[in-house]
């Protein structure tokens, strides 16, 4: 039936798929907006990212302080792309930020007070989803880091950064700076002055735009996926202690709604389903979904990508069938 329904979607289909890609990007363009002006402001306070290069860069303590920053950065899976990309071209260990990059959707005060808010008669749920968000930042960013930068970061990202780091780090050549000889080594590039105001807004606005794009193709994708795989499937496995959690997982992707949102419509199927598919529902979403999926395309190669989606999945399972063994 699903078959059929992807092969002939109807005209109710459409419109609804129509409804539900409008409700995506109304929910998701404000945060992309509020991630991309940070990082534009974030580039005229500190062009050469001095400050951001201070940050801690050993792997258990740059990702928590990564994390940590989700208080000062408030922002869900879209707008902290925008954020966590500035870091890494401002030269900030990688560390830190794919801490923020994966934890800080979770780990802000919108989020924690949504959840509380959605449910505040299963305290365990306001435990476990920061802790388990953070120790999913902590693996992957342990994971990632065992991969070279040039592996890592795409081409286009990877150069930026290479201009701020330090020549002891970066050679003049990786730099891409045309200068040759042994004089050349001992000759820093000159540190640039605050940008132009203009050439901010500019930035910011050629950011927004690609980013934008990219958000628009998550969207009707996660739209027309959400529209024609009923629901229904993944919740009539709802009470099944492993097949919950991966169904939950499945839909988390598809849903593909805002971190700051999606305790409210886990609320309406939470009755429904084993408290580690709740949680995994609620932990993979705002790492993982189809709509940002296409933004994690602007800072990580394929390899990279995909290691991190295998990761974070399989971290979510764990975690979920564990929390299912505990309780039932």
């Amino acid at each position: 039936m699903v078959c059929l329904a992807l092969m002939q979607p109807s005209a109710e289909q459409l419109a609804t798929a129509w409804a539900i890609f409008q409700g995506l990007l109304v929910e998701a363009l404000p945060f992309l907006l509020i991630g991309v002006t940070l990082a534009t402001l974030a580039r005229a306070w500190d062009p050469r990212g001095r400050w951001l290069q201070r940050l801690p860069s050993g792997g258990v303590a740059g990702a928590l302080t990564g994390a940590l920053l989700g208080f000062a950065l408030p922002a869900c899976e879209c707008g902290n792309v925008p954020v966590a990309r500035r870091l890494l071209a401002s030269g900030a260990p990688l560390a830190a930020a794919f801490g923020f990059l994966f934890a800080a959707p979770v780990l802000n005060p919108i989020v924690l007070i949504a959840t509380w808010a959605a449910f505040p008669d299963r305290p365990w749920l306001l435990l476990l989803r920061p802790l388990g968000s953070l120790l999913i930042a902590l693996a992957v960013t342990a994971l990632l880091l065992l991969l070279p930068e040039s592996g890592l970061l795409t081409p286009d990202l990877l150069a930026e950064r290479r201009l701020v780091q330090p020549l002891g780090e970066v050679s003049l050549l990786e730099r891409r700076a045309g200068l040759l000889g042994p004089e050349a080594a001992l000759t820093p590039p000159a540190a640039p002055g605050p940008p132009a105001p203009a050439a901010l807004l500019d930035h910011g606005a050629r950011e927004f735009l690609e980013l934008g794009a990219l958000l628009v193709l998550g969207s009707g994708v996660a739209a027309l996926l959400q529209t024609l795989i009923p629901r229904d499937l993944f919740l009539a496995l709802g009470q099944a202690p492993t097949l919950s959690v991966l169904s939950l997982m499945l839909l988390a992707l598809l849903v593909s709604v805002c971190s700051s949102v999606d305790a409210f419509l886990a609320l309406g199927f939470a009755a429904q389903v084993t408290p580690g598919a709740l949680l995994a529902f609620l932990l993979l979403g705002p790492v993982i979904d189809l709509k940002s999926l296409s933004l994690f395309g602007r800072i990580l190669r394929p390899r990279a990508l995909a290691i991190t989606l295998a990761a974070v999945a399989l971290a979510v399972l764990i975690m979920g069938q564990w929390l299912n063994l505990a309780l039932l």
